[in-house]
């Protein structure tokens, strides 16, 4: 096939972004009172996230500065951060009922897990980066490298912040994608070809241990990318998975050193209250390392949300739920224990 320059639009570099009020939302004090009155009103109808509806966290003023984060989210830059949420005046509960309010607004929660979970958690949980199912909201302390998630957009809220690191890594892979295409389009190529991926042990019962998917897509004239390396490299764990060549390792090799090139992203601080919206098709993300403190039971935690955008009208056929439908049987939302106060 024939690679081409896509959303040339979106040719943001780190110089560009090195102002944070650029792609920072401040919440005014009569932003709080809204939520507040939003949450009063949720509460109001159910104390669990699973029952409350879009309906039943009703936003005025905000539901237009969201209608503004959900367009540059598909058409500008693609990522935007929320800052924040009074985290004095609401508990770890009403934060969390908050953030599933406002990602009400902006598209319908996705499942993230075999779980169901349609409101996960991140935190250290005890896994291994040395277990083939452990997935990287499940990782404590260790940085995590660039990828997508499984949905339109992803959200994280924070809760509660490390002793030190864990700052939040944004990268433009539309950027990337049209530095490949310039620079080595055989390697661009390769991406556009499906590839194994490791399943993680959340495949339906009776179905294979990986699936196939391609990172690159070209649709309507438009770039969609859905990328885990780790993950793809993992499905050779499986010797039933084709084998990637040299050339889709080495094409890896180039998106991966290309994510991580200075130029290429933004380091942004999530604290206490604040939320991160991301549009998965076009940024890649991940995280530097962080130190918790057992002694004082200071931990980082976020919550997040996978959303389906209602505003994408036309996403390539294979975009969304089709290879994890069986996650759609058990919508539940993780229940990690929160504090009542940070």
């Amino acid at each position: 096939m024939a690679v081409r320059i896509l959303d040339e639009h979106v040719n943001w570099r780190r110089s560009d972004m090195t102002d944070s009020s650029v792609w920072t939302v401040t919440l005014t004090e009569e932003d709080q009172d809204e939520l507040a009155h939003a949450l009063a009103q949720a509460k109001a109808v159910s104390l669990d996230v699973l029952d409350v509806g879009r309906e039943d966290f009703p936003l005025e003023r905000l539901a237009e500065t969201l209608a503004e984060v959900d367009r540059e989210l598909l058409f500008g830059r693609g990522f935007v951060r929320l800052s924040a949420l009074d985290g004095e005046r609401f508990s770890d509960e009403d934060l969390a009922m908050i953030y599933w309010g406002i990602g009400l607004h902006l598209g319908d929660p996705w499942p993230q897990n075999k779980h169901g979970h349609v409101l996960g958690d991140v935190i250290d949980q005890g896994r291994s980066i040395e277990d083939p199912t452990a997935r990287g909201n499940e990782l404590g302390a260790i940085a995590l490298d660039f990828h997508t998630d499984g949905s339109d957009f992803v959200g994280l809220m924070c809760l509660h912040e490390a002793t030190s690191g864990g700052l939040s890594l944004i990268a433009n892979a539309v950027a990337i994608h049209n530095e490949m295409v310039r620079t080595r389009p055989d390697l661009a190529e390769a991406l556009y070809e499906p590839l194994p991926w490791d399943f993680r042990g959340e495949q339906a019962a009776g179905d294979k241990p990986y699936y196939m998917r391609a990172p690159f897509t070209e649709h309507d004239d438009r770039f969609f990318l859905f990328c885990v390396p780790a993950y793809i490299r993992a499905s050779q764990r499986h010797p039933e998975a084709p084998r990637l060549t040299a050339t889709q390792v080495e094409a890896l090799d180039m998106l991966e050193a290309l994510a991580r090139r200075e130029d290429m992203s933004v380091a942004m601080p999530l604290r206490r209250g604040d939320m991160q919206f991301i549009y998965n098709y076009h940024v890649f993300h991940g995280r530097t390392a962080y130190t918790d403190d057992p002694a004082t039971g200071r931990r980082r935690h976020l919550k997040r949300l996978w959303l389906s955008s209602r505003s994408l009208k036309n996403r390539p056929e294979h975009f969304g739920l089709r290879t994890q439908t069986h996650w759609l049987k058990n919508r539940s939302a993780s229940r990690m224990e929160l504090s009542e106060k940070a």
